[in-house]
């Protein structure tokens, strides 16, 4: 069985459009869906409750209800805690699946049992895709590389490109370093074995940091390319908010404190501190603009 986890706050539209997109196709595995509401004010879970009533019924949807909003890492385990799969579907609320992309998923981790976690090709609503679904480690130096924007100038550099592996085929299996938790296919014995989500990472971050702990228990993080969704990110607003921006760049602060600070000499760090606050007051200013 295959659980698919969905973290809806506030978005009942993309929601809805995110679980049509599964059960209006004919599957030949078993699934369910857990759609776990982090609060949402707005009455979305409620309407959301009407829309597949039959489905929740039926056992196939299950809805948790948080009082509070937990955050991406901690929603999704509660997801993780209550499922009854042995693949868990990490999916964002803002993703449509097409065509058979979960049958296309499932059959090809089946068959490595040293494959710890599969993502799919992302595409954004423009048909472009999104970068983020293939990625290095965020090393010092490809963070560097990659805020002075190399990657751009050199795409097919393997030293420059590291970041958001611009010099692999996107069209290609390839063996990656991380994945992005919108869309991320996880066996339930490697969860056993790394644990879930770091709950420390609010809403950014926990996906590099399960894919980093994932490839150090000795797996292999997959990007498959001929499955595909589309990913609707930041498609309501250009303007994002404090918190959201803040999450952004702490979760840097939070996996460079986890991972790398005892490789690198205090200076590296501090070089490493300075940039992560120069990137978050840029980011504040010019959010200020946006509309």
């Amino acid at each position: 069985m295959l659980s698919i986890i969905i973290v809806n706050y506030k978005t009942y539209k993309l929601t809805k459009q995110t679980i049509n997109s599964i059960i209006e196709k004919d599957h030949n595995f078993n699934y369910e869906i857990i759609l776990v509401d982090n609060a949402s004010n707005d009455g979305s879970v409620d309407k959301l409750e009407r829309e597949f009533k039959q489905k929740i019924d039926d056992n196939i949807i299950k809805i948790v209800k948080n009082e509070e909003n937990l955050g991406f890492s901690k929603a999704n385990n509660i997801g993780i805690k209550i499922s009854k799969g042995e693949y868990i579907l990490t999916l964002n609320s803002d993703t449509v699946i097409v065509d058979d992309c979960l049958r296309k998923c499932l059959e090809y981790i089946k068959k490595d049992n040293n494959i710890g976690a599969l993502g799919c090709k992302v595409l954004l609503p423009n048909g472009k895709i999104d970068k983020s679904c293939k990625r290095g480690f965020p090393t010092p130096q490809a963070s560097l590389f990659y805020m002075l924007k190399f990657d751009r100038l050199f795409p097919n550099n393997v030293k420059f490109g590291q970041y958001n592996l611009t010099y692999l085929n996107e069209n290609e299996i390839n063996e990656v370093d991380s994945l992005v938790g919108a869309f991320m296919i996880v066996p339930k014995k490697v969860i056993s074995e790394v644990g879930m989500f770091d709950e420390d990472f609010f809403m950014y971050g926990e996906d590099i940091d399960w894919c980093y702990r994932i490839k150090k228990a000795g797996y292999k993080v997959i990007y498959y390319p001929k499955a595909q969704i589309i990913h609707y990110k930041g498609s309501s607003s250009r303007k994002k908010r404090f918190k959201t921006i803040y999450e952004f760049h702490r979760a840097m602060y939070l996996f460079y404190n986890k991972h790398y600070k005892k490789e690198y000499s205090n200076l590296v760090t501090l070089i490493v501190y300075l940039g992560i606050l120069f990137k978050l007051i840029l980011s504040l200013l010019l959010n200020l603009f946006k509309r």
